[in-house]
């Protein structure tokens, strides 16, 4: 049984990272090109 609820958190888990990458990755690319405009200069 415990193990049946390791594997149920493990899978949201996995899933909440996918959810998140898709969702904020126009705010993480944003993110990243700042970050390089600012060590540009």
């Amino acid at each position: 049984m415990e193990f049946l609820i390791f594997l149920v958190i493990v899978v949201a888990v996995v899933a909440g990272v996918f959810w998140a990458k898709k969702y904020f990755r126009n705010e993480i690319d944003r993110a990243k090109r700042i970050n390089r405009a600012n060590k540009n200069q």
